[in-house]
């Protein structure tokens, strides 16, 4: 950990060999009129993939054209159809061979009877049938390259290689660029790096009523008159997000630093019930009871980083982007992340938040230790520092404006 680093001795390292696409203005972005354009994905769950699918049908249909999205649905829908996006039920999730032929006879299908115009694949399974049929119909296809798949043989590496043969293939970070060229050999003019967006009107603390903060605390649990530092782990209870080394890392601290805080992991289950049982088993073993509270999943967001003091993403796997500590230091908290992936560009050492070595509970303690007994200004003041960089780096709108040039430049390629 450096949190004494000198201020403006940034950590964030672009390569020279992934090439960037230069960022417009909402007010040039091209013009999609009379083009269609089919997202396919595997669901609209609550995840990053998910919320940049509906992003980007609100750009898609800013910019003229119509949004088509190929999902078995979820939680997202109804932001889907407020973004002006149209979904078609698609049993896109399955990895069984004899679904994935039929989603390509579907999806060729879908492809005559919308006009579609180019197809942005977001996810394995959906972008085999979404890749043949593609080339079925000489139908430009974009991947969106989202995280580091496990696996190292040949047949997996095979199963992966889908989302390196778009004709651009979209990383979300430097990271995520990197791996790809090196896991696929992919060339470096096929990668255009866009960075994974957070929508700055919403996750404005300015913007969070005192109602919406009272209705999150409700749901935690936390007292009105609660005065410990609130500790705040988003994301979907599993492993590698980190929750049982944030467990660990708070059982390391002494009894009065422990008094101090609250933890709070929310997020999904997801059908995860022996792990969740872990983790309670967990807090019991370390005698945390009380400090630690499982909240399920919270839909508002913003709120739930309004009401926090520090934000955890500790995952013991690299995160290809980091959408937490991103929408975190948006709201201006400091954040603490494992420091691997996509998250060391998002968080800029000592400044913006700290980082911890990857899967260490002395290290991640060490993190915890420091920023709490920070004083408090100093704590704001790095809550500020990300707020301004995450303004100026990782906006929704420079999210849109990027990938609807990508969109254009390939139907121009294709006229």
């Amino acid at each position: 950990m450096h949190l004494l680093a000198v201020a403006g001795n940034f950590f964030v390292s672009i390569p020279a060999q992934i090439s960037q696409t230069p960022l417009m203005s909402e007010s040039a972005w091209p013009d999609l009129s009379g083009k269609t354009i089919l997202q396919v994905i595997p669901d609209l769950a609550a995840g990053g993939a998910e919320r940049t699918t509906v992003e980007m049908a609100e750009a898609i249909t800013g910019a003229g054209g119509r949004a088509l999205v190929a999902s078995s649905g979820g939680r997202l829908e109804d932001a889907l159809e407020k973004a002006g996006g149209e979904l078609i039920q698609l049993n896109a999730a399955s990895k069984n061979p004899l679904i994935i032929r039929k989603n390509t006879r579907l999806i060729e299908a879908f492809v005559a009877e919308h006009k579609i115009d180019l197809i942005h694949a977001r996810s394995r399974a959906p972008a085999w049938s979404a890749y043949v049929a593609a080339q079925r119909t000489e139908t430009p296809f974009v991947t969106t390259y989202h995280g580091a798949y496990s696996g190292r043989s040949g047949l997996k590496k095979r199963y992966n290689s889908v989302m390196a043969r778009g004709d651009l293939v979209i990383a979300n970070s430097e990271w995520t660029a990197a791996h790809v060229m090196e896991i696929h050999d992919t060339p470096r003019d096929k990668i255009v790096t866009i960075p994974r967006g957070v929508d700055l009107n919403a996750f404005d603390p300015d913007k969070v009523s005192a109602d919406r903060k009272t209705a999150v605390q409700g749901a935690w649990g936390v007292p009105s008159d609660d005065k410990r530092l609130q500790l705040v782990l988003p994301g979907r209870l599993t492993s590698w997000k980190g929750q049982a080394l944030a467990i660990d890392a708070l059982g390391a601290l002494d009894s009065n630093e422990r008094a101090m805080l609250h933890l709070i992991l929310t997020g999904d289950a997801q059908g995860r019930d022996k792990y969740v049982t872990e983790l309670e088993d967990k807090i019991i073993a370390h005698k945390l009871g009380g400090t630690i509270t499982i909240a399920g999943h919270t839909s508002d967001m913003p709120a739930a980083y309004a009401l926090s003091d520090i934000v955890l993403a500790p995952s013991t796997r690299p995160e290809a982007f980091g959408r937490v500590a991103a929408e975190a230091s948006a709201m201006a908290k400091p954040v603490i992340v494992a420091d691997h992936g996509g998250q060391r560009e998002t968080v800029i050492e000592g400044q913006t938040g700290t980082r911890a070595e990857p899967g260490s509970v002395t290290a991640l303690t060490a993190c915890i230790r420091t920023l709490i007994h920070l004083r408090p200004e100093a704590r704001d003041a790095m809550g500020r520092a990300g707020q301004a960089y995450i303004r100026e780096n990782y906006s929704k709108k420079q999210l849109q404006s990027a990938t609807l040039n990508v969109y254009a430049r390939l139907l121009l390629n294709k006229a």
